[in-house]
């Protein structure tokens, strides 16, 4: 039995980090050229329900992108079409409803995904399937009119849709979600949260779609490539199986992945960043403790509704509780919260960053007396 090999800690979030092109060797250095690479490699630039400090997928491009235009995510989408939004498939962990922008390259494997049987759940297919004359009507409204805003799309349910959570009675809604994760519409546009649908087949360019099995298992390899390092749970058998040094279970490793020569950056990530959006590969590899306190009630906040957690070089710093007043023109940080503590070097290089940050809102910053001070 050949013996799996070990990498330390530091190791492992190194080559976590530069997957998630967030080291300064993999930074590029111009903008939207570089936009559809940066998230095909990423897979996805997640989109938030809110914008308290900006919209999460410039966030999180920016953080790559030194030189991005606030409007070239924008651009790439609705002009440029080398994006589109895209809900993922329920059946895979690592993508279920996941709502993003997605590399229009990859929409092959992502169409692949979305229509094999099982990717909306059985719930959502049954009720899909007692749906079918709602379905042909929503999709012919869209012919006739289209594209159109979600709120003048008519609900004609044959069955309303019932659920444990808040989407009991969103018929449109998740009919709309439905028919997106198996390709059959598109939301072409976004007027702050209003979502603009259209027919797929008027939008997405036409594709050859492989088997679905081949298809998983091409996406297995881009999860694990995107992450450099992560548990077997949802990657199949891409990679190498690796230990990680005072970490319990096995790992896979990228093929090819590598923390040599690596030389890190500053960088606020935000709260949906790829880098820490499974919370559990967060605490084994740094230790890190954070949540999103959005939904939080205010009294029990311990960062702030809307933390930034800090990256310095392979490690998680803190986080800046932080919002943008865009009335003022101003990003307001009421606290930095360190999980370190800071010399000379670290605090400079978060205030300044903090700075470019702001600036590149299109504001100025403004600190609250004692809000980079450690406590």
């Amino acid at each position: 039995m050949a013996t799996i090999r070990t990498v330390s800690r530091e190791e492992a979030r190194r080559i976590a980090v530069r997957a998630q092109l967030l080291d300064a060797d993999r930074a590029p250095v111009d903008g939207s050229d570089h936009l559809a690479d940066i998230v095909a490699q990423l897979t996805l630039l997640p989109l938030g329900p809110t914008d308290i400090v900006c919209p999460s997928a410039e966030h999180i491009a920016f953080s790559r992108v030194p030189a991005l235009d606030p409007s070239d995510v924008r651009r790439a989408v609705e002009v440029e079409q080398s994006l589109f939004e895209h809900l993922g498939p329920r059946r895979h962990p690592m993508e279920a409803w996941a709502i993003g922008l997605r590399a229009m390259r990859d929409l092959p494997w992502l169409l692949a995904l979305g229509r094999a049987p099982e990717a909306i759940g059985e719930s959502s297919r049954a009720w899909l399937e007692a749906n079918g004359g709602f379905r042909e009507r929503v999709l012919e409204q869209l012919r006739v009119d289209g594209p159109l805003p979600q709120g003048e799309i008519a609900d004609t349910a044959d069955v309303p849709y019932r659920s444990s959570g808040w989407n009991t009675g969103r018929d449109v809604a998740m009919m709309l979600e439905l028919l997106q994760v198996r390709g059959e519409v598109v939301v072409v546009e976004r007027l702050g949260q209003l979502r603009v649908w259209d027919l797929a087949e008027r939008v997405l360019p036409p594709v050859q779609t492989p088997d679905p099995a081949a298809a998983l298992e091409t996406w297995q390899r881009r999860w694990l490539r995107s992450l450099g390092i992560a548990r077997p749970t949802h990657i199949g058998d891409a990679g190498e199986p690796v230990r990680i040094d005072g970490v319990r279970g096995e790992w896979r490793l990228d093929d090819g992945a590598s923390a040599a020569g690596f030389t890190g950056r500053l960088a606020l990530l935000s709260p949906l960043d790829r880098l820490i959006a499974d919370r559990r590969r967060m605490r084994d590899l740094w230790g890190f403790e954070y949540a999103l306190e959005q939904y939080t009630p205010a009294a029990k906040r311990r960062w702030g509704v809307h933390a930034l957690p800090i990256l310095d070089g392979d490690a998680l710093v803190g986080k800046v509780d932080a919002r943008t007043d865009r009335d003022a023109g101003v990003l307001r940080v009421a606290r930095i919260h360190w999980d370190v503590e800071p010399d000379a070097r670290l605090r400079s290089a978060v205030l300044d960053e903090l700075e470019r940050f702001a600036a590149w809102l299109g504001g100025r910053l403004a600190l609250a007396d004692g809000a980079a001070e450690p406590r």
